[in-house]
């Protein structure tokens, strides 16, 4: 196959709309996973000591060493600095939720950024992990969800 037909073959891939895995890179895979067990999940069957997966209702995070994540990506170097750019966030059920969410990541390990705050949308706080990710616990009334809590986005 030429080239210019691999590509044309490649671009007629249709993306689906969706992740299958949120891949984080950490400092040790043991001890992040100790804080996410901490937190009440539970591993999937199939982690192992370098890679610890969680399934989160049709998709799943996962943790990875940052040197194992960073040599796989082809960066020279794990070493970041400053605001990562992204967060994962959790929607909670209830205004009074996102303030437990907060205080069981903080017991588990985690660091209070911001405290549960009254927004113009609802109510929010940001925590870190252990390892320096991002996340943010929401509650807003806008959000609708599914009998088994998966976020209605229509």
């Amino acid at each position: 196959m030429a080239n210019s037909d691999a590509l044309a073959e490649y671009k007629s891939i249709p993306l689906a709309q969706r992740l299958h895995i949120i891949l984080l890179g950490v400092k040790d895979v043991q001890k992040s996973a100790e804080f996410y067990d901490s937190l009440g999940w539970s591993r999937a069957k199939d982690s192992h000591s370098g890679f610890v997966k969680y399934d989160l209702g049709g998709f799943a995070i996962a943790l990875i060493s940052k040197e194992d994540f960073s040599k796989d990506a082809g960066y020279a170097s794990s070493e970041r600095s400053g605001f990562p750019g992204v967060a994962l966030i959790y929607l909670a059920k209830s205004a009074d939720d996102v303030k437990k969410i907060l205080k069981k990541a903080v017991e588990s390990g985690g660091e209070l950024l911001k405290p549960a705050t009254v927004t113009p949308y609802g109510v929010a706080g940001y925590f870190r992990d252990p390892d320096g990710h991002l996340f943010e616990v929401d509650y807003e009334e806008k959000f609708r969800f599914t009998e088994d809590y998966r976020l209605i986005t229509e």
